[in-house]
């Protein structure tokens, strides 16, 4: 059964950083792309970044791109988000998603809030 649970979220002032994780379970995560989206109140569900099997390849929302980075740890099943320069507009729900086949699997996702 796949499991995803994110950690690491919290309040923050505006400029300051987060480093989110998503600890990966019941599948071969290797194996597969790991995503992270958010959801903003009262906005729908937007794609933050993605990152391909091996790492080597990422890619990233304009709103986020040069500010925020995605990486991952093969080996401890975990992917990781780390964010720098936050903006108020950053506050949301972050989720972690994978995709198998068909199939969309979410965590339940961390509270970031950024606020002075």
């Amino acid at each position: 059964q796949v499991q995803l649970v994110e950690s690491g979220g919290g309040l923050v002032q505006p400029g300051g950083s987060l480093s989110l994780s998503c600890a990966a379970s019941g599948f071969t995560f290797g194996s597969y792309p790991m995503s992270w989206y958010r959801q903003a109140p009262g906005k729908e569900r937007e794609w933050v970044t993605s990152i391909t099997t091996t790492g080597y390849s990422t890619g990233y929302a304009d709103a986020v791109k040069f500010r925020f980075t995605i990486s991952r740890d093969n080996a401890k099943n975990t992917v990781y988000l780390q964010m720098n320069s936050l903006k108020p507009e950053d506050t949301a729900v972050y989720y972690c998603k994978l995709s198998i086949g068909k199939n969309d699997n979410w965590g339940q996702g961390t509270q970031v809030t950024v606020s002075a």
